[in-house]
């Protein structure tokens, strides 16, 4: 059993906290930091748990840290954590910069302990349904649109929803980012609110993400194309759709949906399948996963390093927004 702390408990960090408890057979929850009166009071009253009264005094008593505070803090309380030669568990974007992300990274390997990203999509059950049918896409589609809510407009919508999208398609896609080109708005907030970014990779693979925190309902869709499919992911509604196309051999069945290629090309039977997704938190299951990690002593299912890829390319598609917006305001 592990020790864990929780470092942060506004609204994501009381879920973790409440998960944590919940994974009492691998974690042994010591208590959290939160510098922030009104959240501590809350979560001592929701869990009847221990506050320290700083990061240091808490990891003097773990054995492994759940870092859920803003992103802007993330550096310093992971480099403590890492300094103190403990494991990290530590949410989406791993740091405000990449440069910080390449330091931690750094940090981790001369600590010799795990440190794993909280992409929670990567633990959705579709997605994980998904992977088995998933082979060299060549073109990838996401929408990932939110209606508006404050939290989290201190950042542009690439670090807050985009990223998301962004770590799937790089667990994905095998290969190296050739051309990003992006746009976007803002709206509501000083930062783009709506981004469209198109990523083209080594391999050919194209990408385009679009991302919305104005948006009038919710969607989180990615679609990915391959050679004799298309496969739909819904991580909002948790569904996976399937179409395959498959070479038939001799005569098609009546009831089968073809498709003639043409003379001298075989005929292809097309496949519709909707895998059952069994319901899951992915939260405790990204959880789950990090003791796992620790305990067998294996690559966490996120790596720092593939938080520290995520944030990169979203870096620059930032990068990329600054540079087009600079330009329109320039023509005015």
């Amino acid at each position: 059993m592990l020790k864990v702390g929780v470092l942060g408990a506004g609204h994501l960090g009381k879920i973790h906290i409440r998960l944590l408890l919940e994974l009492n057979d691998k974690f042994e929850f010591v208590g959290f930091f939160d510098p922030n009166d009104e959240n501590a009071v809350t979560a001592i009253e929701t869990f009847n748990i221990k506050r320290f009264d700083s990061v240091d005094s808490l990891l003097e008593e773990v054995d492994c840290v759940d870092i859920v505070t803003p992103t802007i803090s993330h550096f310093d309380c992971a480099s403590k954590a890492l300094r103190s030669s403990k494991h990290v568990f530590i949410e989406k974007p791993v740091t405000e910069t990449v440069d910080e992300a390449r330091a931690l990274i750094n940090l981790a390997h001369e600590a010799g302990v795990k440190v794993q990203v909280g992409h929670v999509e990567r633990f959705n059950p579709a997605f994980q349904a998904a992977q088995p049918f998933l082979s060299n896409p060549m073109f990838i589609e996401t929408h990932r649109l939110a209606q508006f809510n404050p939290r989290g407009t201190d950042v542009p919508v690439v670090l807050d929803l985009m990223i998301h999208d962004l770590d799937a398609i790089l667990s994905v896609v095998k290969s190296g980012v050739r051309r990003i080109s992006a746009s976007g708005v803002s709206v509501v907030s000083d930062t783009p609110d709506i981004a469209n970014a198109r990523i083209e990779f080594d391999n050919g693979c194209v990408a385009n993400l679009t991302a919305s925190r104005i948006s009038m309902k919710n969607m989180r869709k990615s679609r990915f194309f391959q050679k004799d499919a298309y496969i739909s992911v819904d991580f909002l509604t948790k569904e996976l759709e399937v179409v395959r196309m498959e070479n038939i051999e001799g005569e098609p069945d009546p009831f089968d949906v073809v498709f003639d290629m043409g003379e001298g090309k075989p005929v292809k039977k097309v496949l519709f399948d909707k895998p059952e997704i069994e319901e899951v938190n992915a939260i405790k299951e990204e959880l789950s996963t990090f003791y796992d990690a620790v305990v067998n002593d294996t690559t966490p299912i996120v790596p720092i390093e593939d938080g520290y890829l995520a944030l990169d390319v979203a870096q620059k598609i930032v990068d990329k927004l600054k540079s087009s917006s600079t330009q329109v305001l320039n023509n005015n």
